[in-house]
């Protein structure tokens, strides 16, 4: 499946609206395991097993392997298979382009946490009498 087909696209904001719309939270990685599977992979450059990060998310075997499918699809994963037999361990790893796609997201949720501090305070602003 193409990266592009798997993810939803959005209308962009405009200039006079939209600016809490946050199109850059790519929906492949916000959903909350997927998230929590992209940020495992991105502190450790030499990979994650399937056994750690099922540990390190709370997954059930099945629920890691659909989002695994969903990261992999999407260009954001890659996986490996090491060992033999009964010893076989799969490794995954963020490829280049999801790495630079969760860290893009990141700068968007950044913004969104910059936001909620800022918003909070021109409501009251607006609502205060003159």
């Amino acid at each position: 499946m193409p990266r592009d087909s798997a993810r939803a696209k959005e209308p962009a904001a405009d200039a006079e609206g939209g600016r809490f719309a946050y199109d850059g939270l790519d929906r492949v990685i916000h959903e909350k395991a997927r998230l929590g599977l992209m940020t495992s992979l991105a502190a450790s450059s030499e990979g994650v097993t399937f056994v750690e990060l099922k540990e390190l998310c709370r997954l059930t075997d099945g629920n890691l392997s659909r989002h695994l499918k969903v990261l992999e699809d999407a260009g954001l994963i890659a996986l490996w298979k090491r060992g033999a037999g009964r010893n076989q361990q799969t490794l995954v790893r963020l490829t280049p382009t999801g790495r630079a796609e969760f860290l893009k997201y990141l700068e968007v949720l950044e913004q969104v946490v910059r936001d909620a501090g800022v918003a909070p305070a021109a409501a009251k602003k607006r609502l205060s009498p003159a």
